[in-house]
C-alpha cells in the first residue's frame, strides 16, 4: 500500500539549558532549533530537527528555513514513503552543503519509514541493541567550576566525562589535572579541544598528561579542522587516540583522514553528515578501515538525539556515545523517543523513532 507525503510544516523549538554550554568555539544558553513535521495520507507523522550551528556547519536559522521551504519541500510532496532511498538521494543531490536541513528531513523520512513497517528504526537497520551509555560534557570554565561539575556528574553515575578545553593551553593542563585529582583514576576522560590547540600545544599537553593520567580515552579535534597534517603530527607523537570531529562531514572526509593516518577514530554527527543515510555511510567507511567511531550531536533536544541513538544502536563500529544534550536541557519537550536516565539511554519500542508529541513548538 502506498503511503504518500501530503504536507510539511516547520516550527521553532526553544529549550533553555541548565547552565551555559561553553567550548573553545562558542557559548550557548538555550537550544533554538527548527522542527520539521511531515504528514502522510495514512495519518503518520514524522519529525526531524535542525539546529543552527553557524560556527561548525554554516547553517543559520534563516538558511535552514529557506532550504526546507523553498527548495526541499517540493521534492517530497506527493511522494511515496516506500521510495525512501530515492528520496534521500534526490534531497542530497538537489542542494550542496545545507547539512542541517537535510538531516532534519532525512530523520523525519526515516521516522515515517519505520512507522510504515511498524517497527523501531534501529531494528529495521539491523540492530538488537536497546541500551547505550553516554558520557557527560563538562563545559570549559575555571578549574574550580569544572571540578564541581565533574564531581556532580560522577555522583549521578557518569563513568565517562568529556572535558571541554582549548581556550588556554596552560590553564587546560591545570583544569584536567584538578578534575583528575578530584574524581580519582576510575573515571575515563575524553578531551575535546574543539580545534583550539595548535599541533605543538596539543603534543606538549598530551605528553605531560600521558605521564600522569592512566585513563585518557581520547582527544577530540585537537587542531583546526583543515589542518590534517597537524592532526597527523599529533597522532604520531602521542599515544592518546585522536578523534576527528569537525574534520569529518562526509564518507569521503572519513576515508581521506583514515587513509592518511591522521586520526584513530571519527566522530559522526547527523548535522554534519546530512542525516541518517550519510551517517551510516561514514560508519561503513570506518568499519572498512577497521576503526571505531563515536556518535555525537550539536546542541539538540531529545528529538534528533533519538535519531542519532538509533544509528548508534545499528552500527557495531560506533563504540563511543556522546549524546548527552538532553541531559543538559532544563526541560524535555519530547514525549516518546529514547529514555535518558543519567548515563543510560534506552531505545523505545514504538515504530519509527517512537515520538508521540513535541511540545512547545511555535509552528510557522
Amino acid at each position: 500500500m502506498e503511503v504518500r507525503i501530503t504536507d510539511m510544516r516547520l516550527g521553532t523549538l526553544s529549550v533553555p539549558l541548565k547552565k551555559p554550554f561553553r567550548t573553545a568555539l562558542r557559548e550557548v544558553r538555550s537550544v533554538e532549533d527548527i522542527v520539521v513535521r511531515l504528514e502522510t495520507d495514512a495519518g503518520h507523522v514524522g519529525y526531524g530537527e535542525a539546529p543552527p550551528t553557524a560556527v561548525i556547519t554554516g547553517d543559520i536559522r534563516g538558511s535552514i528555513v529557506a532550504a526546507l521551504e523553498d527548495h526541499l519541500k517540493p521534492l517530497l510532496l506527493g511522494r511515496d514513503v516506500e521510495d525512501l532511498d530515492d528520496l534521500l538521494r534526490r534531497l542530497d543531490k538537489s542542494l550542496v552543503h545545507n547539512s542541517s536541513p537535510k538531516a532534519a528531513l532525512d530523520m523525519a523520512l526515516h521516522d515515517l519509514w519505520g512507522q510504515r513497517y511498524g517497527a523501531p528504526l534501529a531494528r529495521l537497520l539491523g540492530s538488537g541493541r536497546r541500551e547505550l551509555e553516554t558520557d557527560l560534557t563538562i563545559s570549559v570554565d575555571t578549574p574550580e567550576v569544572m571540578v564541581a561539575d565533574s564531581l556532580e556528574a560522577v555522583r549521578r553515575g557518569f563513568r565517562i566525562l568529556k572535558l571541554k578545553v582549548g581556550k588556554n593551553p596552560a590553564l587546560d593542563l591545570v583544569r584536567i589535572t584538578a578534575i583528575r585529582d578530584a574524581v580519582g583514576p576510575g573515571v575515563a576522560f575524553r578531551l575535546d579541544a574543539n580545534q583550539g590547540w595548535n599541533p605543538k600545544e596539543a603534543v606538549r599537553i598530551l605528553r605531560k598528561l600521558e605521564e600522569t593520567d592512566p585513563n585518557l580515552e581520547l582527544v577530540e579535534q585537537p587542531v583546526p579542522a583543515e589542518d590534517i597534517e597537524g592532526m597527523k603530527l599529533v597522532r604520531n607523537a602521542v599515544s592518546v587516540p585522536v578523534l576527528a570531529d569537525e574534520s569529518v562531514y562526509s564518507p569521503r572526509d572519513a576515508a581521506r583522514i583514515l587513509a592518511e593516518g591522521a586520526a584513530d577514530l571519527v566522530n559522526i554527527k547527523l548535522m554534519k553528515s546530512g542525516g541518517i543515510r550519510r551517517a551510516l555511510q561514514i560508519a561503513a567507511v570506518a568499519e572498512s578501515f577497521g576503526v571505531e567511531a563515536m556518535i555525537g550531536s550539536m546542541m539538540e533536544t531529545k528529538l534528533s538525539v533519538t535519531a542519532a541513538a538509533h544509528v548508534a544502536a545499528a552500527c557495531p563500529c560506533i563504540t563511543r556515545i556522546d549524546l548527552d544534550t538532553p541531559d543538559l536541557c532544563a526541560e524535555d519537550p519530547v514525549e516518546g523517543g529514547i529514555t535518558c536516565d543519567g548515563p543510560r539511554i534506552l531505545l523505545g519500542e514504538g515504530p519509527g523513532l517512537g515520538f508521540r508529541e513535541i511540545r512547545n513548538v511555535v509552528w510557522h
